[in-house]
């Protein structure tokens, strides 16, 4: 049985009722549509954002943004990218997924990595975004992450993922 005991803009809260294993349980669970996220590399700089995300302040991320109802990551992909940088990119290419909160979560993360990247606009923002755009050295960006400085979840675990695949390390 599942009862939603809370719905807002981006996501709503429901309580499960279920039987696992013979035992009933209770699970609270937020339900999201789920993210993409690029990892934008242009002559080895990444393409980031400085973006307040309350209440944790200002924080370094990859750009990235919720999927709209019925959209493919891939598509959400370039749509973000272009309205947060103001870049286009030529290829999106898949690099990981995963689930931030696994625990009580349902939102998934699409992490792609996007090249060929041209500059084709301004930044087209929601109104609650407060960001800017900087451009950091790779191996700036993994030293920033292994420091503490980069927390967030998305950028950790593309930025990462893709130091394997392409064995940069520093």
């Amino acid at each position: 049985m599942r009862k939603k005991i809370f719905q807002g803009r981006v996501l709503s809260l429901s309580v499960h009722k279920i039987s696992l294993k013979g035992r009933k349980v209770t699970r609270e669970v937020i339900e999201h549509p789920g993210a993409a996220a690029m990892l934008a590399i242009e002559n080895g700089k990444l393409l980031l954002v400085k973006q307040h995300r309350f209440p944790h302040g200002f924080v370094l991320e990859i750009p990235a943004g919720t999927l709209k109802k019925g959209e493919k990551p891939r598509k959400c992909a370039f749509r973000e990218l272009k309205e947060e940088t103001g870049y286009e990119a030529k290829t999106m290419i898949p690099l990981v997924k995963y689930y931030p909160s696994i625990g009580y979560n349902m939102e998934i993360i699409h992490c792609f990595v996007a090249s060929g990247l041209k500059r084709v606009s301004g930044l087209k923002l929601d109104e609650d975004e407060i960001l800017s755009v900087v451009k950091i050295d790779f191996k700036k960006v993994l030293k920033m992450i292994l420091s503490g400085k980069i927390t967030d979840s998305k950028t950790i675990c593309a930025v990462l993922t893709y130091a394997m695949k392409k064995k940069i390390y520093v």
